[in-house]
């Protein structure tokens, strides 16, 4: 352990949390800034394998309307000869057999997002059920779609938060009996380095803008 944060062990009862609701907005939103900053230049997560994923919504409407163009985006041009033949098939039988039809659209949707997945350097590992991306992803969808980002800043903010008062919190509840027994005081150190590796992560997103740190104790 550092000696920093020796010196913040023995100062955590007399934390105390006076930042302004402005200023938690303001560092929150530097973070949630840099947070995307770092996940745009890694490889897509499943959410592009979900049924209500913005892959197969485009896919969807393309279907619904006859134009390929909807989701050409989500491929490279060298793909485009093996998903253009397949729309135009898979559409030319939209107004035949329902489940022969629901068979080629499934197929359809397969290779566009296992395409997709292999243009961004991802493994496919099949469709995903509507309602399994996580809610922040969703969260983000609908403020890009809403074009309002106060409105998600604002939820960020206040989950971020409640995340670090309520793990400062047990840390100066355990901080209280940590002496009482060794069980206690492992309770102690583990939601103590929880709490301050936390925050630091935080720290170093803003500071550096990617990368973070790897510690041990």
């Amino acid at each position: 352990m550092s000696t920093s944060e020796t010196n913040l062990r023995t100062k955590v009862p007399t934390i105390q949390l006076k930042t302004s609701k402005t200023r938690m907005q303001t560092v929150v939103s530097l973070v949630f800034i840099s947070l995307l900053m770092i996940f745009s230049s890694l490889p897509v997560s499943a959410h592009c394998d979900s049924y209500d994923g913005p892959t197969i919504k485009d896919a969807m409407k393309a279907l619904e309307t006859n134009n390929v163009n909807l989701v050409l985006k989500w491929i490279t041009p060298e793909q485009e000869k093996e998903i253009i033949p397949l729309f135009n098939k898979t559409y030319a039988l939209k107004s035949g057999d329902k489940e022969v039809y629901a068979i080629v659209e499934k197929h359809f949707l397969e290779t566009l997002v296992r395409l997709h997945r292999e243009s961004e350097g991802a493994p496919y590992t099949g469709l995903k059920p509507a309602g399994t991306t996580k809610k922040i992803i969703q969260l983000s969808d609908q403020t890009i779609e809403r074009k309002d980002i106060d409105v998600f800043l604002g939820k960020l903010n206040n989950h971020i938060g409640n995340a670090i008062k309520e793990k400062y919190e047990k840390v100066a509840a355990l901080d209280k009996v940590k002496n009482d027994s060794p069980e206690k005081g492992r309770e102690f150190v583990e939601a103590y380095v929880d709490f301050t590796h936390t925050i630091e992560a935080i720290h170093d997103i803003v500071e550096q803008g990617t990368g973070h740190s790897t510690h041990n104790h």
